[in-house]
């Protein structure tokens, strides 16, 4: 997935791009073949790859995939305990090389691990945030699309919660053209489309057997990186620290936010109906579960 964003944000002409990874050679020939494929695609972004954190430094976007993939049959949850040590490294040695960046963490258990950064790093919480949201949204939009056969640029969708089993689509704030989809379709047709979304993850590794998605996940990651680059305070649904927002305090779970140059500039906070906020509750409460788990 990392290597899928080097390559949009190359061809996008956002910034340049330093790719490290372990695995010696590995980010090196990655990089070399992302610049090779400059003079035909019309990019001049330099893209760096290392097996240390030294050129990472003066980075204005820190962006955290690295970690185990999920296999069939796992949950985003059953990577915690690995995860969780390779992104507090992560953070740490990059924060401190970087420590006026915005750090975006895509890494799963994607909230927990949001909160194993914003500790290692020290950032502030308007500089931490979790990608989740704008993925689970655009497989939202995704699946009303096709379902009404209509063009995905005129859904619009908000998935709020942990990315994960227990996140929230919310049909009511979810269109098409401005209709809400709960006047283009029944409520059985809705909820069947309300599950595919809480398990898009998993059916993508179901079918790939051998890794989980990055296409999507890229895209996503680089709708976020355009916003704080560009300065283009963007409403999009991430995960982000509340402090009191909507009822929670201390956790991160997925929320509208505007998002600029500065980090998350605002917490959006829509009414949810008694049934959404339970919900939404029951999303928070797994996160702060995980999160335990590296007080």
């Amino acid at each position: 997935m990392g290597a899928t964003l080097a390559q949009r944000i190359a061809e996008t002409q956002l910034a340049d791009v330093v790719l490290v990874d372990v695995a010696e050679g590995v980010p090196q020939g990655k990089a070399l073949d992302l610049q090779e494929a400059g003079p035909v695609l019309g990019y001049d972004s330099r893209i760096t790859g290392s097996n240390g954190y030294e050129e990472t430094a003066g980075s204005d976007i820190i962006v955290i995939t690295a970690g185990l993939a999920r296999k069939p049959g796992m949950s985003r949850d059953d990577l915690l305990a690995a995860n969780g040590d390779i992104v507090k490294k992560v953070a740490e040695e990059t924060g401190k090389r970087s420590p006026q960046a915005m750090m975006i963490v895509v890494t799963n258990p994607m909230d927990v691990m949001a909160f194993v950064a914003m500790k290692a790093s020290g950032f502030p919480k308007e500089r931490v945030i979790g990608m989740g949201g704008v993925l689970d949204s655009a497989r939202f939009r995704t699946f009303i699309a096709l379902e009404l056969g209509v063009s995905v640029e005129n859904t619009h969708a908000f998935v709020l919660g942990g990315h994960g089993d227990t996140m929230v689509p919310l049909p009511r704030y979810s269109s098409v053209a401005g209709i809400p989809i709960t006047e283009l379709m029944s409520a059985d047709r809705i909820n069947k489309l309300v599950e595919r979304t809480r398990n898009g993850g998993a059916e993508i590794v179901a079918l790939l057997k051998t890794g989980s998605a990055y296409y999507a996940p890229s895209a996503a990651t680089l709708e976020m990186v355009e916003a704080v680059l560009l300065d283009k305070k963007k409403i999009l649904p991430c995960s982000a620290w509340l402090d009191g927002e909507y009822g929670v305090k201390a956790a991160f779970s997925g929320v509208p936010v505007k998002l600029g140059a500065r980090g998350v500039e605002q917490i959006i906070e829509i009414k949810l109906s008694v049934e959404e906020n339970t919900a939404f509750m029951k999303s928070v409460d797994a996160v702060r579960a995980g999160c335990a788990k590296f007080m």
